[in-house]
This record gives C-alpha cells, sequence and structure tokens, in this order.
C-alpha cells in the first residue's frame, strides 16, 4: 500500500512513533532481501534516537562467522541465533552507559524472496527480543511467513511492512497478545502474506501479562483471522511449521469433531494406515519400494467442527487438542472446507504422499454436487483437484439407522449420473473400503458420547481410550463430575 499526497501511511505512522519513542533503542539484523524493515525507519526520520545498528550478512561464511554455524539459512535455528548475538552484544556495550533508562531490542529476520530464476520457497523467519522495562531479561515474538507477491520487489516491500508491524504489535501490544497478532497484517494488502507459525515467550507473556500466554490459541487465531488455511500440534500440543514438519513425509489424515476423540476415531486411522502402508511399499506391481516415508498421523478439525457448540471456545478447542495428544495425534486446525482444499494444502507443503480417512456418511456428503457450485467444473473439477496430488481415500463402513445394514464404500448409493465416478475411484483404487467384521462393526459420533459424558452415564467410557478417559476426568471436560469432586 502506497501512501499518496492525500494519506499517511499508517506503516510509516509506527516506524515514526517507535523512533519518536525515548525508551525504545536497538538493533536490525536482516538477511536474504535487504535491509528493509530498518529502511522503514530511516525514511521516516529520527532514526538516530532508536537506531544503534543495522547490518546484512548475504555471504554464508560471513553469516557463519558472525552467528555460528547452521544447517539452514532461512530456519527459526538461525532466527534463534541472530537475536542472541544481536541483543548480547547490545547489553554488553551499551548497558552501563544507558541501560538503566532504555529499553532494548534486537530486530531479525531472515528470508528468501523469488529468486530472478523463479520456483523457490518465498518465506522468511522474523523476531523481536525486546524489553519491556529497563534491565530486565528480555522477551521474544517470533513468527514465520509465507510470501505470495509475484516478483522479488514486492515480497521485499510486504517483508518490511510485516517487520514495522511486528515491533509496533511487540513494543504497544505486548500485554494484550491477541491485540499484537491482530497489527501483525495491518496495511498489507489481503492475500499477499500469510503467516503460520507464531510463538510468544519470556516474562513479558509468562509473568507481566494478566495470565500466561497459550501459544496453541494465538496459533488458532492465526486461523481464525484469516493469516493461514491451517495450523499443525504435534503429538504433545505443541505448534509446528507444518512446511517443515510433514515436508516428505506421508500424511494419513482423519477429520471429525473429536469432541471427544473415540475408539472408533483411532480405529479408522489404524485400520487405514494398514492399507496406506501397503501402497507406501508397493511401487509398481511385483516391486517392492525400497523407500517409504514416514507416516505421519494427523486429526484435521476444520473451524465448522470447531464451531459445532454456535461459536469457537477457547476452552472447548483446547480440550481437544489436550485429548488428541493424549491419544498420541497430531491435530491440524484448518479453515480449508472442501477436501481437494486440504489435499492441495498439504501438496503445497511437498508431502510424499496424502491419505484421507473418512466414514460412509462422509463420503456420501463428498457426492453432493452442492458443495461444489462455486467451481466451474463442479464436482469433476473438485475430484480432480482432489486425486492430483498423489491422494487415496480409506471409507469406513457404517450401519444403516432404519434397518441396520451395512452400508460400505462399494455399495453406497449415490447419484445414478455419478455412479460412474464412485467406480471409477474404487476401480482405479483411489478410493478403498476400509476391511471390517460385521459383528466387530459399531458406529457411534462423538456427540453420542459427549451427551453421555455430561448426562453422567458412565457407560462413556468405554468408547474412548483410557488415558483419554482420564483427563476428561481429572480436567472436567463436556460437563464431566471430575474424580475430586464426585
Amino acid at each position: 500500500m502506497q501512501a499518496t499526497a492525500h494519506t499517511i501511511d499508517p506503516v510509516a505512522e509506527k516506524a515514526l512513533a517507535i523512533n519518536l519513542d525515548d525508551r525504545l533503542y536497538g538493533t536490525f539484523a536482516e538477511i536474504g532481501a535487504g535491509q528493509e524493515v530498518a529502511r522503514h525507519f530511516f525514511r521516516v526520520g529520527g532514526a538516530a534516537g532508536t537506531v544503534a545498528k543495522t547490518m546484512s550478512a548475504y555471504d554464508m561464511t560471513f553469516s557463519d562467522a558472525i552467528y555460528g554455524q547452521a544447517s539452514r539459512y532461512v530456519s527459526l535455528e538461525r532466527l534463534n541465533e541472530m537475536l542472541e548475538h544481536e541483543f548480547s552484544l547490545l547489553e554488553e556495550r551499551l548497558s552501563s552507559a544507558r541501560g538503566g533508562g532504555t529499553c532494548f531490542f534486537a530486530f531479525a529476520d531472515t528470508a528468501a524472496a523469488m529468486s530472478h530464476r523463479g520456483g523457490n520457497e518465498c518465506h522468511a523467519w522474523m523476531g523481536l527480543r525486546f524489553q519491556t522495562r529497563p534491565g530486565e531479561p528480555p522477551s521474544d515474538v517470533l513468527l514465520h511467513a509465507r510470501m505470495h507477491d509475484q516478483n522479488n520487489q514486492l515480497q521485499q516491500e510486504a517483508l518490511g511492512r510485516l517487520g514495522v508491524n511486528l515491533c509496533s504489535a511487540a513494543f504497544y501490544h505486548w500485554k494484550t497478545p491477541h491485540s499484537l497478532v491482530e497489527q501483525l497484517l495491518d496495511a498489507i494488502e489481503p492475500k499477499r502474506v500469510e503467516i503460520d507459525w507464531i510463538c510468544l515467550r519470556g516474562p513479558a507473556f509468562d509473568t507481566h501479562a494478566p495470565e500466561p500466554v497459550d501459544n496453541r490459541l494465538l496459533a488458532l487465531q492465526l486461523v481464525r483471522l484469516g493469516f493461514t488455511p491451517a495450523v499443525l500440534f504435534d503429538d504433545r500440543g505443541i505448534p509446528l511449521l507444518a512446511a517443515d514438519a510433514i515436508r516428505k513425509k506421508a500424511v494419513l489424515v482423519e477429520r471429525g469433531r473429536f469432541a471427544p476423540v473415540t475408539r472408533l476415531n483411532l480405529t479408522m486411522l489404524s485400520d487405514a494406515r494398514r492399507l496406506f502402508e501397503e501402497e507406501l511399499t508397493t511401487a509398481s506391481p511385483g516391486r517392492v519400494s525400497t523407500e517409504c516415508p514416514t507416516i505421519l498421523e494427523v486429526m484435521e478439525i476444520t473451524m465448522n467442527n470447531l464451531r459445532d457448540q454456535g461459536t469457537v471456545n477457547d476452552a472447548d478447542f483446547l480440550s481437544r487438542v489436550d485429548l488428541l495428544s493424549a491419544a498420541g495425534k497430531m491435530v491440524l486446525v484448518s479453515e480449508l472446507g472442501p477436501f481437494h482444499r486440504l489435499a492441495e494444502y498439504l501438496a503445497e507443503r511437498h508431502v510424499a504422499r496424502t491419505g484421507i480417512v473418512l466414514g460412509v456418511p462422509l463420503l456420501r456428503e463428498l457426492f453432493g454436487e452442492g458443495h461444489y457450485r462455486q467451481l466451474p467444473g463442479g464436482i469433476l473439477e473438485a475430484f480432480g483437484r482432489l486425486f492430483t496430488n498423489s491422494v487415496r481415500l480409506y471409507v469406513q463402513p457404517t450401519r444403516d439407522a432404519l434397518d441396520g445394514r451395512v452400508i460400505t464404500a462399494e455399495s453406497l448409493s449415490v447419484a445414478k449420473h455419478l455412479t460412474h465416478l464412485l467406480q471409477h475411484l474404487l476401480e482405479n483404487r483411489l478410493l478403498r473400503g476400509i476391511p471390517y467384521e460385521e459383528s466387530m462393526l459399531r458406529t457411534y459420533s462423538s456427540e453420542q458420547v459427549r451427551t453421555r459424558i455430561a448426562s453422567g452415564d458412565l457407560s462413556w467410557k468405554e468408547f474412548v481410550e483410557p488415558a483419554v478417559a482420564e483427563l476428561i476426568e481429572q480436567r472436567g471436560y463436556f460437563g464431566c463430575c471430575s474424580s475430586e469432586t464426585r
């Protein structure tokens, strides 16, 4: 967004406000896309009162000599090294002269903007280490951004604006972390920059804030605000950068509400995994592949599923992540909606193979043409986009609610003119039914289990794993009467 004679650029206003703040003094270190952030502070004037030093270390040898060895130069590892080095120098060289009345800060970013050849991943790690009170231990705001502009100059410009927003948000909104996050893409046009990971840490957020910051909720906010289509959590509930965590992995995804996660959810995933592994280890008929990618099991909760009680409730969200962690599963929270968008999201992050686990009711919904009215090619376009990127669907049978008969992927009835499409997917093994024993087949939903929990019907424990049941009781999730209060 360019300033005109009749408007004041809000990013320039933020840079000037920081320059005129006598409390703040620090360093800017930028690698990979120019001195884009520092440039804003020099351009508005008054930088002498704010900027102790700016630098770039483009050459890898120089960068290593200054910050130490790093396995990757555009990485969280390198960002942490930069912040540690630059802030330590500030304290070492300036504490005695001005540390009693100054809040020091060190800003750093390491970026890969679009190269002249094109085709490279355009992203950046960015962070600010800062004091909220003179002399106190510093706090950090760290983030990862993906740049979507189609040329190098625009990407650099967006990166500079993001950096100024980060500094202003941290200096002036650290007491309200959710407000801090909201400021990050201020005055940057939609879709230019995606923020898909964030971490706040240090005394500002652990001890000075009204409540300790929970980075899981900030990750959720990134999706709520539309800053990113999805965020990923590991099997301990810690936010991950999806592009790093799932790259070149085989990802098996099950979508659901998981409120709570049930034994049926886990059984579906386990049974589908056997089919998934079979396909991964068979490179071609009669020949076994010697390299099988690591399989990651991911439970996906869409924002619509988080709104199943009307609105997205933070406590409800955390309970689902906690229980999935207790079951040892990774969690993807997304605003992706149609399955073809999920497949494209994973493909953009370079997964080796994708498997999607679902039940017959969701498969039936997948064949509902009303979901694809916004696509020029309708259901055929949606299915083409879904299966383009090495995707397979694994379908759990269900029992008909009226007559109790088993409905499988093979016996599912769809609209007559779509029958051939279903058969095509089955015959080409793009869609596979999960094997089952009819006598063992039980179908029930998270909602039914949740209702039993809330009503005090202890039979709910039959439907979840012991570790999940224990956590539900300990923390009183879903209206459960905790063991301490019974």
